[in-house]
């Protein structure tokens, strides 16, 4: 994982700074530190928390292969954007949103063959054929595309994520990607609502440092994801090259097992989900820290439990796992009934 971000590193790049008081959203209370000479004051905390939880989901779409679209169309953020977004190969809007961007996909996508169009022709000859004045006209179509969608040319379907630079300036966007159920991670001032979004990030979203803040941070998660992809990819040919060399082995272990004791079977992980309160990633958690059956989850305390849960992830630290044992030794002696009874009577597994 990158280096964590440090609050002094948001302070010194003004990310704090938010709007006048006047002008503020109601709902961005929660993210506002105080108030001073007029204008609001972010809690950069807060700031720190959002964005690992952004770099974290956008990190995870990376490393799933699909694209996140960038969008910032003003001035102080256009060359950040897109001198940062490009090192990571994902496409990015710096120009006027196109209107049905994403709800109107197909159309865009024409434009876009259109540009690979005009390339061929020039290729082939076939440019060298029109008229003066056709010639110049194919060419500024092509230089007006390429400003436009340069950016999304090889964007062949619609995006994993969007993040977006000012929603109050985006709207558009924000509400087609709304339409089409895609997630939205968005720097947020203090005029702005943060309820439009799924990840919003509370930061000015208007001083150019604050914003090159930010996006190296996003940036940085996007690349790991990239990184983890390509890693992954890398040992599954590692892994068919093994299994193909195993196949080969195969036989003469088989022999060799044969004359052999049978080696002691190690224990199936069982369904910790069965026990109340346990969720799916709470499970994951767990059985990463050996603890994956109903047997080793009874003899474990539940201290070390709750340290495992908030080692995990924030979102598991809110669990209180005190009766977990106790339900675990239930399922280990087959007392499903008696669990069951429990359960129904103790709400939410906590006695």
């Amino acid at each position: 994982m990158a280096s964590k971000i440090e609050v002094k590193d948001l302070l010194e790049a003004g990310v704090h700074f938010g709007h006048l008081t006047r002008k503020w959203n109601p709902n961005m209370a929660p993210y506002i530190y105080m108030e001073r000479n007029g204008i609001h004051v972010i809690n950069l905390y807060k700031t720190v928390a959002k964005l690992e939880e952004a770099n974290e989901a956008l990190s995870k779409i990376a490393a799933s292969g699909r694209k996140i679209l960038f969008v910032a169309t003003k001035k102080q953020a256009k060359d950040i954007v897109a001198d940062k977004v490009s090192k990571v190969n994902m496409p990015y809007i710096t120009e006027r949103w196109p209107g049905g961007m994403l709800t109107n996909f197909v159309t865009i996508r024409k434009a876009v063959k259109k540009m690979a169009s005009i390339d061929r022709m020039k290729k082939d000859g076939t440019f060298n054929t029109l008229s003066k004045k056709e010639r110049l006209q194919v060419d500024r179509l092509r230089a007006k595309l390429e400003k436009n969608l340069g950016s999304i040319a090889d964007m062949t379907r619609l995006p994993g994520a969007l993040f977006i630079v000012d929603t109050m300036r985006e709207h558009i966007a924000v509400k087609e990607a709304q339409k089409l159920n895609i997630p939205i991670f968005a720097m947020v001032d203090t005029n702005s609502d943060p309820r439009d979004v799924d990840y919003a990030i509370p930061s000015n979203d208007d001083a150019g440092k604050s914003i090159e803040a930010i996006l190296e941070s996003v940036t940085k998660a996007v690349a790991e994801g990239l990184e983890e992809r390509k890693s992954e990819k890398n040992s599954g040919k590692d892994k068919e090259e093994s299994k193909a060399a195993k196949t080969e082995e195969a036989p003469k272990k088989e022999e060799k097992a044969a004359e052999e004791k049978p080696a002691k079977k190690e224990a199936k992980s069982e369904d910790l989900t069965k026990i109340e309160g346990i969720g799916p990633k709470a499970a994951e958690a767990l059985s990463a820290n050996g603890l994956s059956t109903y047997a080793a989850l009874a003899d474990a305390d539940a201290e070390k439990i709750k340290e495992i849960l908030t080692e995990a992830s924030s979102t598991l630290a809110h669990l209180d796992p005190t009766s977990w044992p106790k339900q675990a030794k239930m399922a280990a002696d087959g007392k499903w009934d008696e669990l069951k009874e429990w359960q129904d009577n103790v709400k939410g597994g906590v006695e």
